[in-house]
């Protein structure tokens, strides 16, 4: 069987049907858009299938201290509105549903959004291999299908009146595990399908799902609750399984399965020509019998690596280790922001749970614009390590700004926040997508090995581990006063940008001797006291910003230009 006709049987068979009502196939740009929109749909529904328990919260333990907001879990009715929670049946009956109505229903609910963390975090790794080694459309689609089913499991037994916390404990644990394969699925599919050229860009911009899913799971779990909390489980678990559907029928994991190149060997073929040829590839007739030039490996015949051959690519564990500090101090304001706001004075009045709830989507939105940014300025510079490390660093003073200033005024808060979270959300969002991407494709890597999904499962995987720690942290130094929370809250992002520091210093160091004149051909002319002193002249003068003039230094046949002003 040959390899070409292996990677037609790989085809998505919503592709070939498209390809027999049109009579011809797509081009590399639609296809990169496909893979865009479908790979931001589903994991937008993975997000948003995690909603559920936060919007349930107050209708499993309708404790009336928490009601008012004392005491409340932080996102508990950011998006329902108080008089649906009050109107469920189940709440004002049976005050609650056992086992989460008792002394202990908070803790019980805690120990089931650590479980669920846990095992996410845990099947990361195994997940990542299974990427790397299965077909990542299959992959991707049975784990949207088994989430959606879990999710959905959890919420019938309202319908099935358990009351037993064992059930909901297990339904959350295997939910967490299926919830593993989203991440390095997609940013292996998109590491696939682009090379660096814009990555950080287009991943910046990609990355937006996440709170695209936050809103919707919300919305979507908020809207049927009138109608019995189980159905906030069911309708966002039914939304996932639609997607893993969708990307069975229409995702397109490898170009080579459709007959294109991969972008990583095509790319470092076009690199030194002046114009982005790669973006103007176009595959060949899919005439039966016709030789193609263009190698189809698919989606089975490379080879995918292990996971400790993936710890050891260059600047996996450094950035494995910074994430795991930027998601503690990300993950931190994502679950306790709302009720921060809610417990603070801002503008001499205190806020309700649920403008506090609204108020917090601005750190949101200060988040996609700084993975935008921060995904802009890596490429611009080819220095993925000197922009996270940096908007980390800034992130320091803008949380001191806002825990001293946000108090002022509501529009002080706002504006402050959205700087926080345009800093702390920003390498985040640039090191699970384009670093990620980036460390899955290196050049020591030889062969058709794959380690995209891999090395992604390592990175977030480690990150999702300060996720959980984070937010647990808070709930006992929060006892202590905001001030020390925040202090945790700086130290994390100190670690976390001083964790990349040897990356930094090699990609100053590289683009330092880039800027540095090549004097080896001269080097015969010209004596080695007179040698060394035009290179730490030209050295010296490269940090200066005026336009250089060219002179002549000498008239050897071998002499080089020095740029001096």
């Amino acid at each position: 069987m040959s390899r070409s006709f292996d990677t037609t049987g790989r085809i998505p068979p919503g592709i070939l049907l498209i390809r027999t009502l049109r009579g011809k196939d797509w081009s590399m740009a639609t296809y990169r858009y496909m893979v865009l929109l479908i790979t931001f749909i589903a994991y937008a529904c993975y997000h948003a299938s995690r909603k559920p328990s936060s919007i349930v919260k107050s209708v499993l333990d309708p404790d009336p201290s928490k009601a008012d907001g004392h005491r409340q879990w932080p996102i508990g009715e950011v998006f329902s509105r108080r008089e649906w929670v009050g109107s469920d049946p189940m709440r004002s009956k049976n005050k609650g549903w056992a086992p989460f109505n008792g002394p202990d229903g908070t803790s019980k609910l805690g120990e089931i959004d650590v479980a669920f963390l846990a095992c996410y975090a845990m099947g990361m790794y195994v997940a990542g291999h299974l990427g790397d080694t299965l077909d990542l459309r299959l992959f991707l689609s049975a784990g949207m299908i088994g989430s959606g089913i879990f999710v959905g499991l959890f919420g019938m037994g309202y319908f099935w009146n358990v009351h037993d916390f064992w059930f909901y404990l297990v339904m959350q644990m295997v939910a967490g595990l299926f919830q593993a394969t989203g991440w390095p699925s997609v940013v292996a599919v998109i590491g696939n399908w682009f090379g660096k050229r814009k990555r950080g860009l287009i991943m910046g911009i990609w990355n937006a799902h996440t709170s695209v899913g936050n809103i919707s799971g919300s919305l979507l779990a908020a809207s049927v609750l009138d109608y019995g909390w189980g159905w906030s489980f069911i309708v966002p678990g039914a939304f996932i399984v639609l997607g893993g559907i969708v990307v069975y029928l229409f995702l397109a994991a490898y170009p080579e399965d459709v007959g294109f190149p991969c972008p990583h060997g095509f790319e470092a073929s076009v690199e030194t020509r002046p114009s982005d040829e790669e973006a103007q590839v176009r595959k060949g007739d899919l005439v039966e019998g016709t030789t193609n030039t263009v190698p189809r490996y698919g989606s089975a015949s490379r080879r995918s690596v292990g996971l400790i051959q993936a710890c050891l690519i260059p600047g996996v564990i450094p950035f494995s280790l910074c994430l795991f500090f930027s998601k503690l101090v990300a993950y931190t304001f994502l679950y306790w922001l709302p009720f921060y706001l809610s417990q603070t004075e801002i503008g001499g009045e205190y806020m309700s749970v649920k403008s506090a709830g609204n108020l917090s989507t601005m750190f949101d939105v200060g988040g996609i614009v700084g993975g935008i940014l921060a995904g802009y300025i890596s490429d611009k510079l080819n220095a993925r390590a000197i922009t996270a490390a940096s908007f980390m660093y800034a992130a320091i003073p803008s949380m001191l700004l806002y825990r001293s200033y946000g108090s002022v005024s509501k529009t002080l808060n706002i504006v402050l926040m959205m700087i926080a979270g345009l800093f702390i959300n920003g390498p985040y969002a640039l090191i699970t997508t384009a670093v990620s991407a980036d460390l899955g494709t290196h050049s020591s890597l030889r062969g058709d090995s794959r380690a995209l999904a891999t090395v992604t499962a390592i990175i977030d995987g480690t990150g999702s581990v300060g996720a959980a720690l984070g937010p647990l942290l808070t709930g006992f130094i929060s006892t202590r006063g905001w001030d020390a929370v925040f202090v945790m809250l700086m130290a994390g992002a100190l670690v976390a940008g001083l964790l990349l520091s040897r990356l930094v210093i090699a990609e100053i160091t590289e683009k330092s001797c880039k800027q540095m004149p090549s004097f080896s051909n001269g080097q015969q002319s010209l004596g080695g006291s007179h040698d060394q002193y035009y290179i730490n002249l030209a050295f010296f003068l490269s940090f200066f910003p005026f336009k250089p003039k060219k002179k002549k230094i000498s008239t050897h046949p071998h002499t080089r230009y020095l740029d001096i002003p």
